[in-house]
């Protein structure tokens, strides 16, 4: 067993290797630098979340049903205010050239009303939910002659039926209590499931954004994860202005921005 301890005033970090053939390039030389560079890093993550631990706001209560297909919902169970820097940043990034934009969530049609000022060719959008999409057909009263259209139903049945665009914009939320359990507890970021479907469906040099749950960079997981599809990703850090008792799983007042492009 190999056995490596790296100690700090506020922690010790202690790593034991069971299996000699883990981690195991042709030299031991090799071997180390690479069990000391992850205990490093690790070392350095947590040094950084205690800066990060002491900004966050205390939170309320989560709300929301656990099945949430067709709940109807209030403004603040689809998003709360706090979210729209965030959407503001995302809508830039997926419009950068005017073409054919998709937004996966019309939620309280915030991000589409942002899309649409950025005067993207064409705009398509995915609801499920049959209460959202009556809010849809209001909202597109104000837009008569721009080109949007809408898909209503799960991404996953209507997606492969649209082609490819320029720009995916992801917002959306577990809508029972399986998809928590698969895609928030068991996956990097939420939008991990779909990282692979938005690089289907771009075209080359198309951007996807989506809420990345990171608060100053990216995890390598997360990074792998996107290298997987995406050719680039650009990041940058967007300051927020998250309340005391904020109800969405969000406690910190940064949220890195990912555009990842094909």
């Amino acid at each position: 067993m190999t056995q490596r301890i790296k100690r700090t005033r506020d922690f010790e970090l202690t790593l034991n290797v069971k299996q000699d053939a883990f981690v195991s390039p042709p030299r031991d030389s090799q071997r180390n630098w690479l069990l000391s560079r992850a205990m490093n890093e690790f070392g350095r993550d947590l040094q950084a979340l205690d800066q990060a631990a002491s900004r966050f706001v205390p939170g309320g209560d989560a709300v929301g049903p656990v099945e949430r297909t067709q709940v109807v919902l209030s403004d603040d169970e689809i998003m709360e205010d706090w979210q729209v820097p965030l959407m503001k940043a995302m809508a830039s990034a997926v419009t950068h050239n005017q073409g054919d934009v998709l937004e996966i969530g019309f939620g309280r049609g915030v991000a589409s009303t942002l899309i649409q000022q950025d005067s993207p060719r064409q705009h398509t959008i995915i609801e499920c939910n049959d209460a959202i999409v009556e809010r849809y057909h209001d909202w597109r009263r104000n837009y008569p002659d721009a080109d949007i259209s809408l898909a209503h139903g799960l991404w996953q049945d209507v997606l492969d039926g649209l082609g490819s665009f320029d720009g995916i914009f992801f917002h959306t939320y577990p809508l029972n209590e399986d998809e928590f359990i698969d895609h928030i507890s068991r996956s990097v970021t939420f939008a991990e499931h779909f990282f692979a479907a938005a690089a289907r469906h771009l075209k080359t040099g198309g951007v996807f954004s989506y809420l990345s749950f990171e608060i100053d960079s990216l995890s390598r997981s997360h990074q792998r994860a996107l290298f997987q599809h995406f050719s680039r990703i650009e990041l940058e850090m967007q300051t927020l202005s998250v309340p005391d008792d904020v109800r969405d799983s969000w406690w910190s007042d940064t949220m890195v921005l990912v555009k990842a492009i094909r």
